[in-house]
């Protein structure tokens, strides 16, 4: 399923080719987010124009609604949204323990409220594993607990302790053809719990691991710690995937550790308050300063955006209210972030990674303004 190309001399980064039923997949990749069976504000002809390889949808949304009645009726995911490459599907663990109403944690998953209307609902194992195999997704996650990253240590062992033992019964489920399932790493901030989850997760070997319980509101240092502690106890072999995050310059300092693959909702969510991604960091078109400003968001960009439309037009669109502006720098962002990705992979396969690593570092300068909103907002679209 994963194969290895290539590890770059001077850092941890991996060059990697992931087989799944929908296609191969070139890593490092980043995974626009899907919640919803949709990119929000973005159609597949735009997905596939700006190359998207790779999206993610959510089980936890999915099966409140439409549900798996409509999803079965549709011939699953892949039909229901009309997307024919991969897909990636998470469990559901981190919706339920982050957005639930009411939760109760049982032996064999957690009982909870709707957030949507209140109802009473039951997702386990069994059932997270149920619901993706009628997704049809290509890669399906096991279903796990994700406590909050300041979670007293008891609550953080128990997590690991429910997530090894829902692993192993997620294991046991029938998969819809072709699928493949991830095993995800906990442990919060605690090196021996990170060791003693990811040993345990390559013991039932899984077709790929993720890293779990980060970028949730935790300090970008402790995030980093995080994936430290994880990544040495996970297989070379296996694609490695760093779950809901981040800013451009996280994914590279993460692919520098050694990890394959990512997602994250930063792309769009900030477009739709006007702000747009450059290589050199964040800027918010609807400043002052941009009222008359002719040049596209990034010159060097080929999106359609940049080829088309000026920042001045876009800030008169995002003061007007025109959805086109949103839309456009969602377009921008995703763009931006799909190229970062080809770009590093294209410098992993020249031998230049290193170089190309630390000379973004050192011009990426994040806003205070997104910082403070994904502190503020952990929780996936």
């Amino acid at each position: 399923m994963f194969e290895l190309l290539k590890t770059d001399s001077a850092t941890q980064a991996r060059l990697g080719k992931l087989t799944t039923a929908h296609g191969v997949v070139d890593t490092p990749v980043y995974m626009p987010v899907g919640t919803q069976a949709s990119v929000k504000a973005l159609d597949p002809r735009e997905l596939n124009e700006i190359g998207t390889q790779i999206i993610l949808g959510n089980t936890y949304h999915l099966n409140l609604r439409p549900g798996l009645e409509v999803m079965r009726a549709a011939g699953g995911l892949h039909q229901f949204m009309n997307w024919h490459k991969p897909i990636l599907t998470d469990s559901g663990g981190f919706q339920v323990f982050s957005l639930a109403k009411i939760r109760k944690v049982k032996e064999h998953g957690v009982e909870f409220r709707s957030h949507l209307d209140g109802s009473l609902l039951f997702i386990g194992p069994k059932e997270s594993m149920e619901i993706q195999r009628e997704l049809g997704s290509d890669i399906a996650m096991v279903f796990d607990e994700c406590p909050p990253h300041d979670a007293p240590a008891k609550e953080q062992r128990l997590a690991v302790e429910r997530t090894i033992r829902w692993a192993r019964e997620c294991r046991e489920q029938p998969r819809a053809d072709g699928q493949k399932v991830f095993g995800i790493v906990q442990g919060g901030n605690n090196p021996a719990l990170r060791e003693q989850c990811a040993k345990a997760l390559v013991e039932m070997e899984f077709d790929g691991y993720a890293i779990g319980g980060v970028s949730v509101g935790e300090p970008e240092p402790e995030m980093l710690q995080a994936i430290e502690m994880s990544v040495p106890h996970l297989p070379a072999h296996k694609a490695r995937y760093a779950m809901g995050l981040g800013t451009p310059a996280q994914m590279l300092e993460l692919i520098a550790r050694g990890v394959d693959m990512f997602d994250c909702v930063l792309p769009t969510r900030v477009a739709r308050n006007g702000t747009a991604y450059t290589r050199r960091g964040a800027i918010g078109i609807k400043g002052g300063g941009y009222k008359a400003d002719f040049r596209p968001i990034e010159e060097d960009c080929d999106c359609f955006a940049c080829k088309y439309f000026t920042r001045a037009y876009l800030r008169h669109l995002l003061k007007a209210n025109e959805i086109l502006g949103l839309r456009m720098l969602s377009v921008h962002n995703s763009h931006m972030y799909l190229k970062v990705m080809a770009d590093a992979r294209a410098h992993l396969a020249a031998g230049t990674f290193a170089e190309f690593y630390r000379e973004f570092i050192a011009n990426f300068k994040p806003s205070e303004k997104i910082l403070a909103h994904r502190k503020k907002h952990p929780v996936k679209e």
